[in-house]
């Protein structure tokens, strides 16, 4: 199921590419799109987990310099069947979390300075284990594939714009479209792009909090860490691109009222609700 997510998401962002490449210079720019898409993918999958570590700042820890978190880790990687994942921390006063790469075999867990200084044991273990939770449902490429894409997608339709700003394109009589077209891509895809990345990144969050829910045993150290680590959210900035945001646990810029408004993230108290539904 989540295999067939992937390739979705890859083949659903590919084509709006496509289609904005079509729109612009026919044949010829529906191919020039085709292979960046192509490109994107190919990045995105083997260098997920590196991408998101260094857009995040995160830095490697030893289980000298963390062994409470190593041990934590370490029982929850067993009890859920998976390798042990490489370990980092990310110099933020926010407390949250992510995890990352492409597979368990090349997968990542980080947390925030933060969040070792505010959640207790239990709920430390229940956001662990709904961050090996993404590791173990193999979803984690999904969010990653998203945010490259939709980058991409971005990042052409402004170039679309400004193109048409300084008069260049095609002329409507050309095969394969025209400016026009060009225009109505530029403002139409970035969104169709957005949408689908949230629709995916929600479905991931509540699937990993059941999952992770199982992995630790109990769905209340999960929950009171949520509610937990949304307060903290409010109060406490954290200095991340918005293209990273939906990697983590609770959405780091869920203090910016229009970030809230096009969140990557399901209510946290609908998740909590759902949460004790398990009990």
């Amino acid at each position: 199921m989540n295999t067939m997510k992937v390739w979705l998401l890859m083949g659903g962002l590919s084509i709006l590419l496509v289609l904005m490449g079509s729109a612009v210079g026919g044949q010829t720019g529906a191919v020039v799109f085709f292979l960046i898409a192509m490109a994107m993918n190919f990045f995105g999958y083997f260098y997920s987990d590196t991408m998101a570590i260094k857009m995040t700042g995160s830095y490697p820890v030893s289980e000298a310099e963390a062994p409470e978190l190593y041990a934590i880790i370490r029982r929850l990687s067993q009890r859920a069947g998976l390798p042990m994942p490489k370990v980092y921390i990310q110099p933020s006063d926010q407390p949250n979390a992510f995890a990352t790469g492409r597979n368990p075999s090349h997968s990542a867990v980080a947390v925030t300075e933060g969040i070792l200084r505010i959640l207790n044991p239990s709920e430390l273990e229940g956001v662990l284990a709904h961050e090996l939770a993404h590791i173990k449902n193999r979803d984690i490429l999904v969010g990653t594939i998203a945010a490259a894409l939709a980058g991409a997608i971005s990042m052409m339709a402004n170039a679309l714009q400004w193109g048409a700003i300084f008069g260049m394109g095609r002329s409507d009589d050309e095969e394969g479209g025209s400016m026009a077209g060009g225009l109505i891509m530029a403002f139409i895809a970035p969104i169709a792009a957005m949408v689908i990345q949230m629709a995916i990144s929600r479905s991931r969050e509540y699937m990993a909090d059941a999952t992770g829910a199982k992995i630790a045993g109990s769905p209340d150290g999960l929950s009171n860490a949520l509610l937990k680590l949304e307060s903290a959210a409010h109060r406490i900035p954290m200095g991340v691109s918005p293209a990273t945001s939906h990697l983590f646990i609770v959405n780091p810029l869920s203090g910016e009222s229009l970030a809230r408004l096009f969140s990557t993230h399901p209510p946290i108290q609908d998740r909590v609700n759902r949460l004790h539904g398990m009990r």
